[in-house]
C-alpha cells in the first residue's frame, strides 16, 4: 500500500489492516485498548497512508500460508475458557436449586463433544461496510 499513499483506501484494504491488527493483538503486541483505538481508526481511514500509519510500529507478518498454529491455539483456549465458565455457572445453578438429578451433564457432554471434535465452531462474522 505504500506505493501510492494518497490514494483512497478500499474496504478490502481496511479489512486487511484490521485483520493484521487483530493478529498482532493476539500475539500480545497490542493491548485491548490499543487494538480498539486502531480498529476505529482503520475503519475510518480514507487513504492508504492513514492505514500504513496504523501498522508502522509493528513487525511484518508472514503472508497467508504460514503456520497458523498459534492463532488456532488461541481460539481453542478461548473456546475452552468459555466452555469451562458456562459449565461452572450451570453447576452452581444446579447446586443452588437443590436439584437431585445432575442435569448439567447434558450440556457439558454436548458442548464438550462439539469442542473436542471442532464441530459447531463458526468464525466471527466480518464487519460489514456501510458503503457499497
Amino acid at each position: 500500500m505504500a506505493n501510492e499513499p494518497d490514494i483512497r483506501a478500499s474496504d478490502a484494504e481496511r479489512e486487511r489492516v484490521a485483520t493484521l491488527l487483530r493478529d498482532h493483538a493476539a500475539d500480545g503486541r497490542l493491548s485491548v485498548d490499543e487494538l480498539d483505538e486502531r480498529l476505529q481508526r482503520a475503519y475510518a481511514a480514507r487513504t492508504r497512508s492513514e492505514l500504513d500509519a496504523l501498522t508502522s510500529d509493528l513487525p511484518a507478518r508472514p503472508r497467508p500460508g504460514g503456520p497458523p498454529a498459534p492463532r488456532r491455539a488461541s481460539h481453542l483456549r478461548e473456546r475452552f475458557a468459555a466452555y469451562a465458565a458456562v459449565m461452572v455457572l450451570l453447576v452452581v445453578i444446579w447446586a443452588a436449586t437443590g436439584a437431585d438429578y445432575f442435569w448439567p451433564m447434558w450440556p457439558a457432554l454436548g458442548w464438550g463433544m462439539a469442542l473436542v471434535t471442532g464441530k459447531g465452531h463458526h468464525p466471527r462474522p466480518r464487519r460489514l461496510s456501510a458503503h457499497r
